[in-house]
């Protein structure tokens, strides 16, 4: 028998989730769309392929840091022929405050051309097309699709990683299964929108080294609250 990709298990796996857990999941959403009504991406962007290069241009590196950088950027290289055509030296010194700036021109690089090349320069719809782009990956693809076409899609960052985690929905790593598990857990029209509240969560409230669990205001349904009474995903 053939084995099964992480994604094939994944999708297995959830196809059913513990009504309980789905409830939760939900209620979750519900609370933190109250907590955060203005909830978005927080990339400065006004075409599909300028939100493209901040989201490349985010990894590793605050969105305050990128939108303090994007503006030269894409005075220079506005679309895909202009940043295909880019010369290394320059396109690494305008990234070069992003960090990693290197193999990020890289990938801006590979990403222009084959967007030039197979796309007439135009930044694709649909994920399947871009995960084919050099440098991109169903992270960077949903947040594309989510905010720049209105697909819904779940980004799973660091932030929503960890909050996934803490909260108890899911108790893998792997950003592709965590995906696919919260896709079964939240109503698709959600999916783009419990990405932007999961992840203001994560950069105000529940942050890496020091969440502020007593100040929380979903603690209740959070399976690492102190006195949690909620029960985790298995």
């Amino acid at each position: 028998m053939a084995s099964r990709t992480p994604l094939t298990v994944a999708t297995a796996a959830m196809e059913t989730p513990p009504v309980a857990l789905v409830r939760r999941a939900r209620a979750v959403n519900r609370a933190l769309a109250e907590v955060y009504p203005d909830a978005h991406c927080e990339l400065d962007y006004e075409t599909p392929f300028q939100l493209l290069v901040a989201t490349v241009l985010s990894a590793q590196c605050t969105d305050v840091r990128v939108n303090q950088v994007t503006p030269g950027l894409f005075a220079a290289f506005p679309d895909a022929p202009a940043m295909a055509g880019a010369d290394r030296d320059r396109l690494e010194a305008l990234i070069k405050p992003t960090g990693f700036y290197r193999a990020k021109a890289e990938s801006l690089l590979g990403l222009s051309r084959d967007l030039v090349e197979h796309y007439g320069g135009e930044v694709p719809g649909k994920l399947k097309d871009l995960v084919t782009l050099r440098g991109v990956g169903r992270k960077t693809a949903n947040v594309v699709l989510g905010n720049a076409f209105g697909v819904p899609g779940i980004t799973v960052d660091t932030h929503m990683g960890r909050l996934a985690r803490r909260l108890g929905l899911t108790v893998n790593e792997d950003p592709v299964v965590v995906e696919r598990e919260l896709m079964a857990l939240i109503e698709r029209r959600e999916w783009t929108l419990w990405s932007h509240r999961v992840i203001f969560h994560g950069r105000r409230r529940c942050k890496a080294r020091k969440p502020e669990c007593g100040a929380c205001e979903i603690a209740p349904m959070c399976a690492s609250a102190p006195g949690a009474k909620v029960k985790p995903a298995s």
